[in-house]
């Protein structure tokens, strides 16, 4: 990466799993930084963080920190951002929000950049991150959108329990050693920190993931739902999701029946994700080879196989897509999102 303009840059929510990726991603890329900020909640401040052999200590969110500052990547919560950016705008950082807060917001794109990057111009100060799921989704079907068009999505979700915080992979690792020990695992933290009701996640899958909506479906299956659209830029899409909680620490797996809208041949499928930006296709059968969480943990790609006609419906494709959704899912795409900002593509 060359660089030429440099910023200051503010990660909010540094001390968090998602943070910590961000400031990990931000000294690999060598991000063209002329100061990093890191914030926190005032519990987490003063803690320091290490970047490129120094230590930064982390300081308390406020209104205030952002003076001064250009890029604010945001992972803390949607209360936090909704707090703050607003403040952090009017000092004039443009802000990448890794949270909901602003997602379906009419005048705040929704990016990927593998697939809408050309929104991104369009920002008025704020741009946001999708949901992981919806990430490693709709970067591995763009390419097939573009070239065949897509009239419906059907998705269920296996998601790691990373996506639910620190705190969920300690208890999914401390019920493990509870379960072997033949104890009670007592669940503390999942499905929804925010309910009143636990379940076991060890040795188990939990079939909801945040609250339920009067629909029946949780507000991870809408925003899937909304934000394909959304990203997509097409309202006419019938899209269906069932978002699953799996005893994964890192990486999220999904599978998704698509209905194209015109005939496809496999192998010119294959050789179009083959040669999409950011999509890894792992897919050999014979050799029993396809994408698993242990083998996506750590790499910032959307790995895709099991890449098959659907039986009944020869215009419909199934395909199994694994990503880390801590990297493609959150951290990397916000840094992919500030290097497109920071750096003449």
């Amino acid at each position: 990466m060359s660089s030429r303009t440099l910023f200051n840059v503010a990660v909010v929510g540094a001390t968090g799993a998602v943070g910590e990726q961000i400031i990990r991603l931000l000294e690999e890329r060598n991000f063209p930084l002329a100061s990093l900020k890191l914030l926190s909640s005032a519990r987490s401040a003063g803690t320091k963080l290490k970047f490129k052999g120094q230590e930064i200590a982390v300081e308390e969110a406020k209104p205030e920190s952002f003076k001064g500052v250009d890029i604010a990547l945001f992972s803390a919560g949607g209360d936090v951002s909704k707090a703050l950016i607003p403040h952090a705008v009017e000092h004039g950082a443009v802000c990448i929000d890794n949270t909901n807060a602003y997602r379906m917001d009419p005048d705040t794109p929704l990016i990927v950049p593998e697939v809408n990057i050309d929104k991104l111009s369009g920002h008025k100060g704020i741009i946001a991150n999708p949901n992981c799921s919806t990430i490693q989704m709709v970067a591995a079907l763009k390419p097939l959108y573009d070239r065949y068009g897509i009239s419906r999505i059907i998705v269920s979700t296996y998601q790691a329990v990373s996506g639910a915080g620190a705190k969920a992979i300690s208890e999914m690792l401390r019920q493990s050693g509870e379960v072997l020990a033949g104890n009670d695992p007592k669940p503390d933290i999942l499905p929804t920190a925010s309910l009143p009701v636990k379940h076991q996640i060890a040795f188990n899958v939990i079939p909801q993931i945040d609250k339920f909506t009067d629909n029946g479906f949780t507000l991870e299956e809408m925003k899937m739902i909304r934000e394909t659209k959304k990203i997509l830029g097409d309202d006419t899409l019938e899209v269906t999701a069932t978002c699953v909680r799996v005893p994964v620490v890192y990486g999220h797996s999904e599978s998704v029946y698509v209905e194209l809208k015109s005939d496809f041949e496999i192998e010119d499928v294959n050789s179009l994700l083959s040669d999409s930006p950011g999509i890894v296709l792992h897919d050999d059968p014979a050799a029993q080879q396809y994408p698993m969480p242990a083998f996506a943990a750590g790499k910032n790609e959307t790995f895709v196989g099991r890449v098959r006609r659907d039986i009944s419906n020869p215009r419909a494709l199934n395909l199994w897509i694994v990503s880390d959704n801590l990297l493609k899912g959150a951290a990397w795409n916000a840094v992919q999102i500030a290097e497109f900002i920071a750096i003449p593509q």
